[in-house]
């Protein structure tokens, strides 16, 4: 692999300040005059040229000749011909070379070993326990050996390599090098993989790479909430003002959404959610960014359409596009000029690009922190039910995979059929009649199916506590129907419930807005978080730790540009869904463990009530 920008301005700059070496004996006029030719020729991408003049000089300088032999050597190499450099770097004395000199002949002997197929030889040459190589060299140095080591069959030791210049890497290059470990990692296999992750520690700087080769995998892995310790925007002084720290408004903001069939209502969501917290940002006084919405049409094609006439209007930052597709396709493309806050995840699971982020509602979030919860109310035995659907299929399998990495154990699970209100048989399947007394429920399914499940999970004596989804939640109170959730715990976007601080009133903007209320109400929430990301993306990609206090839930960036949510909690309650105690307080942040004498309640035995 060649990280074409990174070799190319490490070896750019030493050619064309070729002129400025350290000589053992003064250069003739004529000598200086055609040094500083070549170099012209270089940084013109006159390559060939360059390394013909370049041997010129060796033959006519022969005290430094060696010095000029590495730069024909070199210039040849930015050409592609490889094949040229080797045999002038086999007659290149390396002790008579100076200052970086010789750094610079073993990473191109390196190169050269690995053209030629012999990978010993470049890993000899990039381990050299007494060489150190200047810092402009390291990260070329790194990539060589990452690939030597791969070739020689090390791939974990290849991967480490890659990860180790992760922070030595900037936009494409540190894409293209992410992109690679994971693809390493995943080499070895699920299995491999996963038992390297069983023996690590939490903090273990691998196990986020391990975990994004196993999802590239379509392995479910656990997902360790993100460490919240400062939120965004706390005022500092700056220049005789008050500024938020992390604050970088763009100028020009493009929003990418579909208009089409289908999408329409999805999108007008979106957007709406978007346009109420830029509005309700005036009051802030901060500057704002001109904002443009394009319709990305629902195909990669059209997205990337899209996305480029935003970049041509002038757009600093783009956010969107929304559909799986969309996001591939304006991801995949072989640069960004403009970053993107993707608003789904691309459907072959690669890492977003180095300057795009990824923000979505995912069932995997819901799904993980529903163990979490359950472990910190001293639940260690599970049971399963969940419906048919894609949401609740990907919440219960990361619920599972993060329920048995805190040492839970699943003792059983049942899927309820789509259409059927009798749900004997799977309650019968779990074999729940004789549960431990740590034992408790998840359940992933709509409101609906909840309401039919829990008085039939009391009829069949199942009193355990019950742990659910956002989808249990019809999207408004109904204190009638949801009697029978009475003391089920469920997670959801905050700012539905008004349990977010710094936000306007929930009701207030429901009873203006329609797409705020009921089904489309979570969009509108995550179409606020949008526009509430715009200025502190990037800040928060940087600063591990750092949180948005968002309507969907607190935010982070974890290292590979993935915005995570910490959700709250809620209880139904005289069938009333309300947050629970400290759901949101930083010290109690979600995760930590819960004090004495707090264990879930079961759910409720009151008698059934009528539905509406």
């Amino acid at each position: 692999m060649r990280l074409s920008r990174l070799a190319l301005s490490g070896l750019l700059v030493s050619l064309v300040l070729s002129g400025c070496v350290p000589s053992v004996a003064p250069r003739s006029p004529a000598e200086i005059t055609a040094a500083q030719n070549a170099a012209d020729l270089a940084r013109q991408g006159q390559f060939d040229r360059a390394a013909q003049a370049y041997l010129t000089l060796a033959t006519q300088a022969p005290r430094r000749a060696d010095h000029y032999n590495l730069l024909a050597a070199e210039a040849y190499r930015e050409e592609g011909a490889l094949d040229r450099a080797a045999p002038i770097t086999a007659g290149i004395q390396r002790n008579e070379l100076t200052e970086d000199e010789p750094a610079r002949l073993d990473l191109l002997r390196a190169e050269i070993a690995l053209r030629q197929r012999d990978p010993a030889k470049a890993l000899q040459l990039t381990t050299q326990p007494d060489v150190t190589f200047p810092a402009n060299l390291q990260p070329r140095m790194l990539m060589l050996r990452a690939d030597a080591q791969a070739d020689t069959g090390d791939l974990w030791d290849a991967a480490h390599t890659r990860i180790s210049m992760d922070s030595l890497l900037q936009g494409a290059d540190r894409a293209q090098n992410r992109d690679q470990a994971v693809s390493l990692l995943a080499r070895l296999g699920a299995a491999p993989l996963q038992q390297r992750a069983a023996a690590m520690q939490p903090n273990d700087p691998m196990l986020p790479w391990i975990n994004e080769a196993l999802g590239r995998l379509g392995v479910t892995v656990a997902q360790a909430l993100p460490n919240l310790t400062q939120p965004v925007g706390t005022l500092v002084p700056g220049n005789g003002a008050n500024v938020h720290e992390g604050y970088k408004m763009p100028a020009q903001v493009a929003l990418l959404l579909p208009n089409n069939d289908g999408l329409v209502g999805i999108g007008a969501a979106i957007r709406e959610g978007f346009f109420a917290a830029y509005y309700q940002a005036s009051d802030t006084h901060a500057p704002r960014a001109t904002v443009r919405v394009y319709d990305s049409g629902g195909s990669a094609a059209s997205a990337i359409k899209a996305y480029n006439q935003a970049v041509s209007d002038g757009a600093q930052l783009v956010v969107g596009p929304l559909t799986h597709s969309e996001v591939m396709g304006v991801l995949g493309q072989s640069s960004l000029p403009v970053p993107v806050l993707a608003l789904n995840h691309s459907e072959n699971k690669s890492l977003p690009a180095g300057t795009a982020s990824e923000f979505a509602l995912m069932p995997e979030d819901e799904g993980a922190q529903a163990a979490d919860h359950m472990i910190d109310r001293g639940v260690r035995s599970a049971y399963l039910l969940t419906s048919h659907d894609d949401f609740a299929r990907r919440a219960g399998a990361a619920f599972k995979a993060e329920f048995a990495t805190k040492g839970g154990q699943v003792a059983g699970a049942a899927q309820i059929a789509s259409g059927n209100v009798n749900y004997g048989g799977a309650i019968n399947a779990l074999n729940a009649d004789n549960a431990s007394a740590d034992a408790g429920i998840f359940i992933s399914m709509r409101t609906e199916q909840a309401r039919l499940l829990l008085p039939q999970l009391r009829v069949a004596r199942i009193n355990l506590p019950v742990f659910a989804t956002s989808h249990i939640y019809g999207g408004s109170d109904n204190p009638t129907a949801d009697r029978d959730l009475e003391d089920v715990e469920f997670c959801d976007a905050p700012w539905l419930f008004d349990a977010q601080t710094g936000l306007p009133n929930y009701q207030d903007v429901a009873s203006q807005l329609p797409a705020a209320r009921g089904a489309t109400a979570p969009l509108f929430a995550f179409g606020m978080d949008a526009w509430n990301l715009v200025p502190y993306i990037d800040w928060m990609r940087n600063h591990p730790g750092s949180y948005l206090s968002g309507a969907t839930g607190q935010l982070a960036a974890d290292t590979f540009g993935h915005v995570n949510r910490v959700l709250t909690w809620l209880k139904f309650q005289d069938g009333v869904a309300r947050p629970m105690d400290g759901s949101l307080q930083m010290d109690n942040a979600p995760g930590d463990p819960a004090p004495a004498g707090s264990a879930p309640a079961p759910a409720s035995s009151d008698p059934m009530q009528p539905a509406d």
